[in-house]
C-alpha cells in the first residue's frame, strides 16, 4: 500500500538550532505510528512539519500526492481542517462551548449545518462513553473526559490522518489506557492513519510501527 503521508530529507531550524535533521518518514492509510523521544528531542517539531503547521527549512512533505509547500495558506488551512485531525496533550478545548459543540467544531467550520454536525458528534461521543455529558461545559470535565472530547473532535469528520501530540501525557495510567484504546479503535474502524508523538513506551506499544527521535534524528 502506498504511503498517504511522506517526508523526505526534512530539516527544521529555529534560528541556528536544528530541531529536525534529515528526516525521512512514510505513513500508510490506516497505520498507527509512534514517534518516541524525550522532551526537546524534536518529535513535536517533526509532527508540526508533517501536519503542515510548520514549513521545513529543507526537504519536502507530501500528502496524498500533493507537496504541502505548493499549497497556499488557504489551501493548507483547508487541508488541516478537512483531512487532518489533531489531539493535543491538554485537549485544547473551548471552555465556552459544550461537549457536543466542541466535538462538532470541525464539521461546523467546514460549513455543515448544526443539526447533522451535532448528530455526528453525538455518535462519536457516544462510542467514547460521553452521551450523558453532551450539554456539559468542558470546564466542568475531568482530565479523562476532556481528552475523550478532544479525541471525538479529531475523528468526527473522518480525517485521513490524525496527529496526536502527547495525547495521554496529562492523564493517569488508567485514564490514559482507556482514552488511547478508544482513540485507536475508532481510528482503525474508519481507516484513519495516526501519528503519535510520546515519551511513554506504554503508549508506543499500541502502534503498528515505532520510531525514536534523538537530537532531531529519527531512527
Amino acid at each position: 500500500m502506498n504511503a498517504i503521508l511522506h517526508a523526505k530529507g526534512v530539516d527544521l531550524f529555529y534560528g541556528t538550532h536544528q530541531a529536525v535533521s534529515g528526516v525521512d518518514f512514510s505513513l500508510k492509510r490506516g497505520e498507527v505510528t509512534a514517534v518516541m523521544g524525550s522532551s526537546g528531542s524534536g518529535k513535536s517539531s517533526l509532527l508540526y512539519c508533517l501536519a503542515g503547521v510548520l514549513a521545513p527549512t529543507r526537504g519536502t512533505v507530501t500528502f496524498d500526492g500533493v507537496t504541502l509547500a505548493s499549497l497556499s495558506d488557504e489551501g493548507l488551512s483547508t487541508l488541516r481542517r478537512e483531512r487532518f485531525g489533531f489531539v493535543f496533550q491538554y485537549g485544547e478545548l473551548l471552555p465556552e462551548l459544550t461537549v457536543e459543540e466542541n466535538a462538532a467544531l470541525p464539521l461546523r467550520l467546514a460549513g455543515q449545518r448544526k443539526a447533522p454536525a451535532h448528530a455526528a458528534a453525538g455518535e462519536v461521543l457516544g462510542r467514547l462513553g460521553m452521551t450523558e455529558l453532551l450539554q456539559r461545559r468542558t470546564s466542568q470535565l475531568s482530565g479523562g473526559q476532556s481528552q475523550r472530547v478532544a479525541v471525538a473532535r479529531a475523528l468526527v469528520h473522518r480525517p485521513d490522518v490524525v496527529f496526536a501530540d502527547e495525547p495521554t501525557g496529562a492523564l493517569d495510567s488508567v485514564n490514559a489506557s482507556a482514552v488511547l484504546e478508544e482513540f485507536l479503535r475508532l481510528a482503525r474502524d474508519q481507516g484513519t492513519a495516526v501519528v503519535i508523538v510520546t515519551h511513554d513506551a506504554a503508549v508506543a506499544e499500541h502502534a503498528d510501527s515505532r520510531y525514536t527521535m534523538t537530537d532531531g534524528i529519527l531512527k
